[in-house]
């Protein structure tokens, strides 16, 4: 390689320049040590980094989500129980803007805010806007000519504030620089996006003549035209995906014992709410898998023969022991009540007394577990079947009469003197009964006609026959005080700690007697009244009665005795006791041609600050039909009515509906000759 410095001047020689050829050979070793400095980086210094690198981009790891398990009711179908599933799952639609590729931003959110949120201001009567739209399943639309445009709403039904509000938190995703994906707010069935799919195309005029969603079809989630399934209509800027969500095929109906699943946690497969989906989550969700798996240049998906595959378990089902025809009638019928009396509020619970089985259980105001996120005020998520506490006035004498009648220490024709009112040491005012300024005293009476008229001094009569002790006793075994627990969630436990000290304060029994100063649930005041239907045995009241698993196998709930709370022969008196009551007393709106009812009316003040409400009461009826057999018990209860004083006018109405309903829903002989 190296020349002869000598023989340079030689003809016809290449002369060669030293220095150039050794920078350039320098160069070449240089070049060749970075590059195996680099092998050795990549290859050993670096070498777990760059396999793990490789990995993300080659493996598939991916979670496999379970399903959640249904919720099934059951219904009588041509004398026949069949499941209906009051809570399943849906292939829903999520919407998603790409603001980059939006047409006409502006008139692309009036379109939006006129689809999907205009209906449904408008029938939830909102007074506010949320930043975001709220989630909302199946939007009420209609088709008018050859055009789909939403339900026909007033233009003063919805403030321009609000719909200035929505349409500026729209522009806001629309115009966002930069960006590829603003999520929509909402989840949607497969007809609502075809509609608004429709709505969204006309409204652009990329189609001539004008398009409705009967001319539309999902094909394998594409949204595609029904005469050329091969053409997609795409709207500039606007996508969705199809994910599974929670879905309530009835609404509002069951709402309170169904709760509602939260998909905030974009991460999870969604997390149950209060009632059952909140109580039973763990056995509704399930368990994930996952899949790890190579994944080929062309995007083909590598069976390695270390593939990993671990199967998702999907969520048990919950079968109720909840009637769906009885629950979907009571609902319906307590709404017009509390409707029709300008109520707060009220609660119907529809129990089997034999078995403590809940057939029914519903309250107002509810809400619509597929749009939870529009209500306006959280408390609505509780139960108050289980969650309001309240004072129960004399639907309470019951217990009292019975603990006295159990002891031995009065009978149906046990007197006392009646004087109306009463002074109790150690409280300023005399108690009265609730008609003393129109009766006036009743004289010589028997406990039937304690019962009867209602009369809180007959019921302080009788708790002072056995004692406060004995009474508290009573109290507590049948149930007061603690949890039933029902599987529902969010139960409390009522109050009777006036009842619990050492020595009762003498005018904390008496008032307890008749169902004030102690506050009880409307699920804890019907289970005296199952113990009495049921010869004295108190039973767990429940409301799921099998869990099948995801192999199959399947859980049954049996029935749970408590306690024998009073003899079978004092449920027996104090059944006869009830019947006379509707025979003859407060409750004679409950009537049914053809069965014996009994029953007990309470309308109690709602305690204040320093004493009771003069205008604000609760109006609560507990019945028992039919009284020699009783098919079932069930209570109604009202929170402040408008239109009526007493309870004899607005839940004894409400009972005597629903129960009619159920005797020929059930085919209940009748057990009494018809007048």
């Amino acid at each position: 390689m190296w020349r002869d410095p000598k023989n340079n001047s030689r003809p016809g020689v290449f002369k060669i320049n030293n220095n150039r050829w050794r920078l350039l050979v320098a160069f070449i070793f240089l070049l060749a040590g970075a590059l195996l400095y680099q092998l050795f980086k990549v290859q050993i210094k670096e070498c777990d980094m760059y396999t793990a690198l490789a990995a993300n981009q080659q493996n598939v790891d991916r979670e496999l989500m379970p399903t959640r398990g249904k919720i099934y009711v059951t219904e009588e179908v041509n004398g026949q129980e069949k499941l209906y599933p009051l809570a399943t799952n849906k292939d829903l639609a999520v919407l998603y803007v790409v603001p980059k590729d939006m047409v006409n931003p502006t008139l692309m959110a009036d379109r939006f805010f006129e689809f999907l949120d205009k209906p449904n201001l408008a029938k939830s009567d909102q007074s506010r806007a949320p930043v975001n739209p709220a989630p909302v399943i199946g939007t009420s639309t209609s088709a008018t000519g050859s055009s789909l445009v939403p339900t026909s709403t007033s233009a003063a039904a919805i403030a321009s504030s609000t719909r200035d509000t929505y349409m500026a938190a729209y522009l806001k995703k629309f115009t966002k620089p930069n960006s590829l994906y603003q999520p929509i707010d909402g989840r949607y069935d497969g007809d609502t996006l075809l509609k608004f799919y429709a709505f969204l195309s006309n409204a652009l005029a990329t189609s001539t003549p004008q398009i409705t969603s009967d001319d539309l079809t999902l094909l394998n989630e594409r949204v595609v035209y029904k005469n050329n399934t091969s053409t997609e209509l795409v709207i500039p800027g606007v996508g969705y995906n199809f994910n599974q969500y929670r879905y309530y095929p009835d609404n509002e109906v069951g709402a309170h014992l169904l709760g509602f699943v939260s998909y905030a946690d974009p991460s999870s497969p969604g997390i149950g709410k209060y009632g059952l989906e909140e109580f039973f989550n763990d056995e509704l969700t399930g368990k994930a898998g996952s899949v790890k798996s190579a994944k080929g240049a062309n995007g083909a998906t590598i069976i390695a023969d270390d593939r990993q595959y671990v199967e998702a378990e999907n969520g048990s089902d919950l079968v109720l022991t909840v009637d769906r025809n009885v629950e979907y009638y009571a609902c319906v019928k307590l709404k017009e009540a509390v409707k029709k009396h300008g109520a707060d509020g009220g609660s119907v619970i529809v129990m089997n007394p034999k078995s403590g089985a809940i057939i029914a259980m519903c309250s107002v105001p509810d809400f619509d577990p597929n749009n939870y996120s529009v209500v306006k005020d959280i408390a609505v998520f509780n139960n108050p079947a289980i969650f309001n506490q309240y004072e129960p006035g004399s639907v309470y004498k019951t217990i009292t009469m019975s603990a006295a009648i159990d002891q031995g220490k009065v009978s149906p024709s046990t007197t006392y003197k009646d004087t109306g009112e009463i002074m109790i040491p150690g409280w300023p005012k005399p108690i009265k009964n609730s008609d003393f300024s129109t009766h006036g005293p009743h004289g010589v009476v028997d406990m039937n006609t304690v019962l009867e008229f209602s009369l809180n001094l007959g019921a302080i009569f009788a708790e002072r026959q056995v004692g406060s002790k004995v009474f508290a006793d009573y109290v507590k075994n049948y149930g007061f005080g603690e949890k039933t627990g029902i599987e529902v969630g969010s139960e409390n436990s009522g109050n009777i700690g006036s009842l619990l000290g050492n020595k009762v304060k003498e005018i904390e029994a008496a008032t307890a007697s008749f169902g004030q100063g102690i506050s009880v649930t409307a699920l804890q005041m019907i289970m005296p009244y199952q113990a009495v239907a049921n010869h004295g045995i108190l039973m767990k009241p429940y409301i799921v009665k099998a869990i099948v698993h995801p192999d199959g196998s399947q859980e049954d709930i049996s029935p749970q005795s408590v306690r024998q709370v009073i003899t079978a022969q004092t449920a027996n008196t104090i059944s006869a006791m009830l019947v006379n009551v509707v025979e003859s007393g407060h409750a004679k709106g409950s009537q049914i041609q053809g069965y014996y009812i009994g029953g007990k009316t309470g309308t109690a003040q709602v305690a204040t600050a320093g004493g009771y409400s003069a205008t604000n009461y609760i109006h609560t009826f507990v019945g028992i039909i039919p009284i020699d057999n009783p098919a079932f018990v069930m209570l109604t209860k009202m929170d402040n009515p408008k239109d009526a004083n007493f309870a004899e006018s607005t839940v004894v109405p409400l009972w005597r509906d629903i129960a009619d309903f159920m005797l020929k829903y059930y085919q209940v002989p009748a057990t009494r000759p018809l007048k």
